[in-house]
């Protein structure tokens, strides 16, 4: 396994066919972004089964993939369509993926990405907040 292959089941990752993630993952791995950090793959699949269950579209479309020995990483944009952000209107989120190999499958997975892009911005009330005090911090 490597990162190429991680990437591969990302592109074609979907709600239906979230066990294609057990062949990338270690039974022992640890996965961290923004909002999460869980330990064990039985708490990471629970987390994509409670995340993509209300999901109506989330595809990623991998930009670069470079490994080096054990370490790997991923750049990608994420098109995300959920009914409770941004109205159900599609939501386009960039980010990495640092990922940490072992016994041929990821032990670690850090995903680095803006939250507030994601998630807070397109939020009714908050979305307005955040984007105003990001406007201030621009001038």
């Amino acid at each position: 396994m490597d990162i190429n292959a991680v990437g591969d089941v990302y592109k074609q990752l979907n709600k239906h066919n979230l066990a294609s993630l057990e062949t990338v993952y270690h039974q022992n791995v640890i996965f961290e972004d923004a909002a999460h950090r869980l330990e064990g793959w039985q708490n990471l699949v629970q987390y994509f089964t409670t995340l993509y269950t209300n999901v109506e579209h989330c595809q990623f479309d991998i930009k670069e993939q470079h490994q080096v020995g054990e370490d790997g990483f991923l750049t990608w944009t994420m098109e995300l369509q959920h009914p409770k952000l941004k109205s159900g209107q599609l939501i386009r989120v960039k980010g990495v993926s640092h990922m940490k190999f072992q016994d041929g499958r990821v032990i670690y997975h850090r995903d680095y990405f803006d939250l507030g892009e994601m998630l807070y911005e397109h939020l009714p009330v908050l979305g307005k907040v955040i984007k105003v005090i990001k406007a201030r911090l621009g001038q």
